[in-house]
């Protein structure tokens, strides 16, 4: 997958050009002072090749396995559920 590099102003000053290149496949990298701040990606680019396009970038580490869900670990340290204070929490008179 291509992809091109352009500074903020330099994409205000040819944006019609850089979208014809996003048409026909290619990544636009958003730089800012030299930092990226963004990415314009064609539509029709695959969940993999997005991930290997922030593999190739340095933003990601990925091995190709695909990836399965992750599902968080709630551990409540307190005598007091969480739940328990959002539903107090919502008892507020001040809102009446």
């Amino acid at each position: 997958m291509k992809d091109k590099k352009a500074g903020v102003r330099e994409l205000k000053t040819n944006l019609s050009e850089y979208l014809r290149r996003v048409e026909d496949g290619e990544i636009i990298t958003i730089t800012k002072r030299g930092k990226t701040i963004g990415r314009i990606v064609p539509e029709n680019t695959s969940l993999e090749e997005r991930l290997e396009a922030l593999v190739q970038s340095g933003f990601l580490h990925w091995g190709g396995k695909k990836l399965s869900p992750w599902r968080p670990v709630v551990v409540n340290k307190g005598p007091v559920l969480v739940s328990d204070l959002v539903s107090e929490d919502r008892d507020v008179d001040h809102l009446l």
